[in-house]
């Protein structure tokens, strides 16, 4: 009998830290997310997607695959490593999109905010000289 009730006890124990560190993981994807994502002022989605496309260039990714109408974009980096990154634009609202983009190297998550910063630099200075029509 002691031993049915220390293992019905040792079974809620564990499966209170399993969800415990599910909240935690949530934590931390939303975290991600929200490095993963910015909101531009335009509603030219077509256009967002095109300059998409010239950062990743610009940071050394090779376009693997782009469909405009779908507003994603693959693309990969070779240096002496495999990054893959995945982008997708989409209408946020009347007057603005959202891109989010979800770098991968080998199978693992790129969790480090640096490599979305540069990305979204550039797609900002993108996106600005393309709305001043600056070539």
């Amino acid at each position: 009998m002691r031993l049915l009730i220390v293992a019905a006890l040792l079974a809620l124990v564990t499966g209170c830290a399993t969800h415990d560190s599910r909240i935690l993981q949530s934590g931390n994807q939303l975290e991600l997310r929200s490095m993963q994502s910015r909101s531009f002022e335009t509603v030219d989605k077509q256009l967002v997607v095109r300059n998409v496309i010239s950062t990743l260039q610009d940071l050394g990714f090779v376009i693997d695959k782009a469909d405009a109408e779908l507003g994603t974009v693959s693309a990969t980096k070779l240096s002496g490593y495999t990054i893959r990154m995945t982008t997708t634009v989409r209408s946020k609202d009347e007057s603005s999109v959202v891109v989010r983009a979800s770098g991968r190297y080998n199978l693992k998550p790129i969790a480090d905010p640096v490599m979305y910063q540069d990305f979204f630099t550039g797609l900002s200075k993108s996106l600005f000289l393309a709305a001043n029509e600056v070539e």
